[in-house]
């Protein structure tokens, strides 16, 4: 990845921070076929991603293979309208702020019982938190859970290298950086507040 000084994100509960947030990731990996890349859900635990897919998937024949996992945070597009310079230099240009953490890792196919049904209910509960009813996988009949699992594989990436990109701003002076947070506030489109807190957030921590 393209990784300009300004916007290196090494802090690890940054990182492990934007995981848990934007859990959906795409798994990229490297077949005789060429490249395949896949969409699902992963958890971190502990040094490693947690996940499943259908049997039917061709990850779940890769046992062993090198994968990368993308996990992408806010991003949206900042109009050079924006930057209080602009208005003095004319010399800004239109660009797009965004987060994302890439991991790479070694992929391991589990096929025990015992754990699927441990990271259904880890994965289950995570999005069902802010329910005011939560649902829990024992809320489904046993013999129904039982026959869906043996659908599916689970999926664990030993996690080898992290590397963040956060494009907040960070290459701009302070005030083009408020400017853009108010933009983004005042466009309201989707995904603008979510990118405008997390700038806000990038210079809360900067004072």
């Amino acid at each position: 990845m393209y990784m300009p000084k300004s916007f290196v994100e090494t802090r690890p509960e940054a990182l492990h921070g934007l995981i848990r947030d934007y859990p959906f990731a795409t798994v990229v990996a490297s077949t005789a076929g060429g490249v395949v890349a896949n969409h699902f859900p992963l958890e971190w635990v502990k040094g490693a991603l947690h996940g499943h897919v259908a049997r039917g998937n061709e990850l779940a024949r890769m046992d062993g293979a090198e994968v990368m996992a993308i996990f992408q945070g806010p991003q949206g597009y900042v109009s050079p309208n924006w930057y209080p310079t602009k208005a003095e230099t004319h010399r800004e240009v239109p660009t797009w702020n965004y987060a994302v953490v890439h991991v790479r890792g070694r992929l391991k196919i589990v096929e025990d019982a015992i754990w699927l049904r441990a990271l259904l209910e880890c994965l289950t509960d995570h999005h069902e938190a802010a329910e005011p009813q939560p649902w829990h996988v024992g809320d489904a009949p046993d013999d129904h859970v039982e026959k869906l699992m043996q659908a599916i594989v689970g999926i664990e990436i030993a996690v080898e290298h992290v590397e963040g990109k956060f494009k907040l701003s960070q290459n701009h002076p302070e005030r083009n950086r408020l400017g853009v947070i108010a933009g983004l506030r005042r466009r309201g489109g989707a995904g603008d507040a979510s990118l405008a807190e997390w700038m806000a957030k990038l210079e809360e921590e900067k004072s």
